[in-house]
């Protein structure tokens, strides 16, 4: 017999509870639609004013076409890797991880993180190359037409499609599932009311909103993280408690674990199944213990991380577009520091919730871990209500920053690889702007049906996590390759392309078949099934375009040619001068980012593992270095991703507050030299017109 209080886990107020959240929710039905409507109203608007401000006082600059899809080309370094940081943010991020830590123990947050922040830091060298080989490009199709021709161009746009695609449906899958279980809201009216904020101030602003909205939201996103590793680890409890709790949770016996997760308290009237609750030891791991980074499963976990997310960065056209933006300097700086301050976030928050759940054997299930819903439980158990809110609007800033970062992507794609390649070609700036902005409008209706479709399918958060490198893992050497190897062929990346996705797929059917004598959602979705899934995707598409480039179809190319096959619609230079793209400041930029991404990934995906192999399964002392590791980290990004922004701007935002300064005491503005005297006073009207 399990002795239960409200003082330490098991909880007795949790007496009986076949799951967390039940039918009921702590939340009201209001609360939803007030952060849903009302935060993406309130966010629309600061946004958009920003925009206003910033056009009228800062920069000054006509929002041409060129300006709406790549915001000038001149994004600084803190404010590039704090965009990184917020479009990397999914809903997965903060839900997923948690998941893992649920699921695997310690093991399970790290190769969250590690496994998702090396791609970040290595798409650092195609970033800088970008801007070295094509520094007028718009999008990576782009750059692939230039370069192979359109069947080639055909081939990527359906993998970059896909990419925006699953990336957007599993946002908003995992984000709808926790609005409704904490508030009620329908999820299928969540899924298609969340994206409404989005469409205002990124179909008004572009680009240059998205990152600044970005900013906004990642910021947030830091508040509640340091909230939440606070609460765990100091205000509630201590590492040595958690510690015990979790050393506790695993000593369980099966009878033990049934009397706990039962009606009465006996093992006659127990609900409980091996695998359902967080009871008893973990399968795998060293010693059954979630104290451990020695756990297979966790490692499996580990390397389908590494593999399916090369494809949801290298193949995704946000991140291509946030490259494009920044300033060749701040380029290869940018995502490295963005890589680096977002392994915080997965890391950070899930050794904190993640940890605290199975430590304080909440009754929560896989069904509602698989869902995303841990984070939500441990807070509110936490914090009540105001843990829950807390979540739900860290969970809202993840979905729309990703969601609007998603959308100017979309509409990069259509409206210079549809629309100007293949529709008008003699386009113009403004009709290249208006498909901008209907694609945004349109795509944001379409992103609530793509989630929903999912659902209704019986898909949940992890299952779409693990499968989206199968899809799109295939064009992801493929496009290295177009950047960096002068010899890749464009019929070879064409056919590494598909036979990577057709023979992927096929192992991944022939694996669930063979461990489970069965193709469903549950043998599709096992580790094993979907590690041989995403491997052979990758690797085959990879060989096959090293062999069909090296031995049947070797180019020369001259990467000095390829920005000339690309074209600006309008005369836009900016972040195109001889000073931005000095060939000596590249070199040094690609060099300096080489060096370290490399060096920077092979300390997180080997040096940092093994390193922790002696420790078996941690003493009381080696997790309380852990996690001091855990909240230093989360600390330390959360003051660079806030201050550098606001550091390196400082300068334009000293002219836009003296901007309207002047503009609010009817004060003229001092004229630079050879300036239109006139000026201020042009834009003062403009801004009222506004």
């Amino acid at each position: 017999m399990v002795t239960r209080t409200n003082d330490l886990p098991p909880f007795l107020k949790y007496d009986g509870q076949e799951s967390f959240f039940l039918n009921s929710t702590p939340l009201s039905e209001g609360v939803g639609y007030a952060v849903v409507l009302g935060f993406g109203l309130l966010f629309s608007g600061i946004t958009t004013i920003l925009v206003i401000l910033n056009r009228y006082f800062g920069d000054k600059g006509e929002l041409t076409s060129e300006h709406f899809n790549t915001a000038g080309r001149m994004i600084k370094t803190g404010l590039t890797a704090s965009v990184i940081v917020s479009q990397w943010t999914w809903a997965a991020t903060l839900l997923q991880s948690s998941n893992v830590a649920w699921t695997y123990g310690v093991s399970g947050p790290f190769w969250y993180a590690a496994g998702a922040s090396i791609q970040v830091l290595l798409f650092g060298v195609l970033a800088i190359n970008l801007k070295k080989v094509a520094p007028s490009a718009h999008t990576v199709a782009e750059i692939v037409n230039a370069r192979w021709g359109r069947n080639a161009h055909k081939t990527f746009l359906f993998f970059c499609f896909s990419a925006n695609i699953l990336v957007t449906s599993m946002l908003l899958l995992g984000g709808a599932a926790t609005v409704e279980a904490l508030t009620g809201m329908d999820y299928r009216l969540a899924s298609f009311l969340i994206p409404w904020g989005v469409i205002v101030y990124t179909a008004s602003g572009g680009l240059q909103a998205t990152f600044l909205a970005s900013y906004i939201h990642t910021v947030i996103i830091f508040v509640v993280l340091i909230i939440m590793i606070f609460t765990v680890y100091v205000k509630v409890y201590s590492t040595d408690q958690i510690y015990a709790f979790l050393d506790k949770t695993v000593s369980y016996t099966t009878e033990e674990c049934q009397a706990i997760f039962s009606t009465d308290g006996t093992v006659e009237n127990t609900f409980y199944e091996q695998g359902t609750y967080a009871c008893g030891p973990v399968e795998g791991n060293r010693d059954g213990s979630y104290l451990t980074m020695l756990s297979a499963d966790g490692l499996m976990f580990g390397i389908i991380n590494i593999v399916g997310n090369f494809g949801t960065v290298f193949v995704d056209q946000s991140y291509w577009q946030s490259a494009i933006a920044a300033r060749p300097a701040s380029a290869a700086r940018g995502y490295l520091l963005g890589g680096l301050c977002w392994f915080a976030i997965p890391f950070s928050l899930a050794t904190s919730l993640g940890l605290a759940s199975t430590a304080l054997q909440l009754p929560i299930t896989a069904d509602e871990a698989g869902s995303g819903l841990v984070p939500p439980a441990v807070a509110y158990h936490l914090l009540g209500n105001g843990g829950s809110i807390l979540v739900l609007i860290m969970l809202f800033m993840a979905i729309v920053s990703t969601g609007s970062a998603e959308s100017i992507a979309v509409s990069s794609l259509v409206a210079y690889d549809i629309y100007r390649e293949y529709i008008n070609p003699e386009a113009t700036g403004k009709q290249i702007l208006l498909v901008s902005r209907v694609v945004v409008v349109v795509f944001g209706l379409c992103m609530g049906g793509f989630s929903i479709l999912l659902f209704e399918l019986g898909l949940n958060l992890g299952w779409v996590y693990l499968f989206m490198g199968i899809i799109i893992g295939p064009a992801v050497i493929p496009l290295w390759n177009l950047m960096t190897w002068k010899t890749a062929s464009g019929t070879g990346a064409i056919i590494a392309a598909w036979s990577g996705l057709i023979l992927g797929l096929v192992t991944w059917f022939v694996a669930a078949i063979i461990q489970g004598d069965k193709i469903s959602v549950d043998t599709l979705g096992t580790n094993e099934v979907m590690l041989s899934g995403n491997l052979v995707s990758i690797l085959s598409s990879g060989l096959i375009h090293y062999t069909y480039s090296k031995w049947i179809d070797p180019q020369d190319y001259d990467f000095a040619e390829l920005d000339k096959k690309i074209t600006l619609v309008e005369d836009d230079m900016r972040g195109l001068s001889e000073a931005e793209m000095d060939p000596v400041v590249l070199k040094e930029a690609e060099q300096w980012i080489k060096r370290r991404g490399y060096v920077m990934s092979f300390i997180l995906v080997i040096l940092w593992p093994l390193l922790s192999v002696p420790a078996g399964v941690f003493s009381e002392s080696y997790f309380a270095f852990w996690v001091l590791i855990a909240i230093a980290w989360g600390f330390g990004a959360a003051l660079i991703i806030t201050i550098l922004p606001i550091m390196e701007s400082i300068t334009e935002i000293n002219q836009v507050l003296s901007g309207i300064f002047n503009f609010c005491t009817g004060r003229q503005a001092k004229s630079p030299a050879g300036g239109d005297e006139d000026e201020f006073s042009e834009n003062r009207e403009e801004v009222a017109a506004s």
